[in-house]
């Protein structure tokens, strides 16, 4: 099995998926214009895709109120301090930063809906195909 895409429901997934594209350089893969507005999101690897839709055949989470342990986005970051101040330009909030003991940061914010995004500044990087 190789992963095909992660599915969230998010109010407005037209405006949502602009912001992911605008501010963390993610393409559209595929999207429907039409309701519940599907939108595939790829990294720019193309590995990896997202898929956002608004349903309302389902409930949609109050990320805002989860902690972000409970679920998140993580993306590497080639530097969160300079990651931080552009993404709160941009809407997004501080959750929290921590410094792991190999000198690895990681950035825990979100976005503006309150989606929880964690950016990896990692001392070793995970291996990519």
């Amino acid at each position: 099995m190789k992963f095909e895409h992660f599915a969230l429901n998010v109010p407005d997934a037209r405006a949502h998926a602009r912001w992911l594209v605008a501010q963390l350089g993610f393409t559209v893969a595929r999207n429907f214009d039409v309701p519940p507005y599907m939108h595939f999101l790829a990294d720019e690897t193309g590995r990896l895709i997202v898929e956002l839709y608004s349903s309302p055949a389902a409930t949609i989470p109050d990320y805002q109120t989860q902690h972000p342990l409970v679920f998140h986005l993580a993306l590497v970051s080639a530097d969160t301090v300079a990651d931080r101040a552009r993404l709160e330009q941009a809407g997004a909030t501080f959750f929290a930063e921590d410094t792991l003991p190999d000198g690895s940061r990681l950035l825990m914010m979100r976005d503006p809906w309150g989606l929880p995004l964690q950016f990896c500044q990692r001392a070793k990087p995970f291996p990519m195909p």
